[in-house]
């Protein structure tokens, strides 16, 4: 793993490029463990300030410390993001590798049901969950309901490379050994998908951040908790470039920007390190 990130930094101005955008971000993110106000209170500021020395971000409308609110609302992006990413290779990381090693009529099986997830509309169903679930509805709840679509791409992509892996001399050698499919999956097969899945990680934060923002800003998440969708909203709701509050708006949709870049840069990177001839390219062989 070391060797790894060694080579990228060194070799892939992309893969640096990407890492400090996102580095800078998650410790923006952090600081909010460190606020000294509540994000969840209003009128704490004097509404609409600028940006300047005393508010850096500026204040917005609803007397919040734009800083110190966009810091909290990064870090529950963040952690939304990571949530869904993380749950949803649990699921593609089970079912491509069973997929892709099993074989036969569990592959069948397992691929039916990962076309049936890939053909359904996710976003008529997220918005019928946020009417069915409303009141109870919160960030872990709405990770994990998006976790359940986010994964059949990323599934078969892993049983495309397992199913290679099945017919190579050392799964061979495992059987023989005795060794039983649970373990060949996990200690044999596991470390060759580990750069895909790292780089699919990038990618689903991504889609799962720009969902999440999507319908926050149409209201149909918990506007109460703060996040880069529900501070778009909140300036929207109170039409904050009419009133020429343009840094609640354009200061989120900055940041959030540079996370898409950075986190795109370094799932471009890593998947350019899968490829062999991309890397040595790189290194100059």
């Amino acid at each position: 793993m070391f060797a790894v990130l060694r080579d990228l930094v060194r070799y892939n101005i992309e893969f640096t490029i990407g890492a400090i955008l996102v580095a800078v971000i998650v410790i923006f993110a952090g600081l909010s463990f460190f606020s000294p106000v509540d994000p969840t209170q209003v009128y704490l500021a004097i509404p609409d300030q600028p940006p300047g020395a005393q508010y850096w971000f500026g204040s917005n409308s609803r007397g919040q410390d734009m800083f110190w609110q966009l810091s909290f609302a990064f870090r529950n992006t963040l952690t939304f993001g990571l949530t869904v990413a993380l749950l949803s290779r649990i699921l593609s990381i089970g079912v491509g590798l069973a997929a892709g090693y099993l074989g036969g009529w569990v592959d069948r099986v397992l691929m039916f049901i990962n076309d049936i997830f890939v053909a359904i509309p996710i976003f008529p169903i997220l918005i019928l969950f946020y009417f069915v679930m409303r009141s109870n509805l919160n960030g872990f709840t709405l990770a994990l309901v998006m976790a359940c679509f986010g994964w059949p791409y990323d599934a078969r992509l892993i049983r495309s490379v397992t199913l290679g892996l099945r017919h190579r001399e050392f799964t061979r050698q495992a059987v023989f050994a005795g060794m039983s499919p649970v373990k060949i999956m996990l200690q044999e097969h596991l470390p060759y998908v580990m750069p895909i899945i790292f780089a699919t990680t990038m990618a689903n934060m991504i889609w799962s951040i720009g969902l999440e923002v999507t319908l926050a800003v149409l209201g149909f998440t918990n506007i109460n908790i703060p996040t880069v969708g529900t501070t778009l909203y909140w300036a929207n709701n109170h039409s904050a470039m009419v009133v020429g509050v343009w840094w609640w708006i354009l200061i989120p949709v900055i940041i959030v920007v540079l996370l898409f870049i950075g986190l795109f840069l370094l799932a471009v990177s890593l998947n350019e390190y899968i490829d062999p001839r991309s890397r040595l390219r790189r290194m100059g062989a």
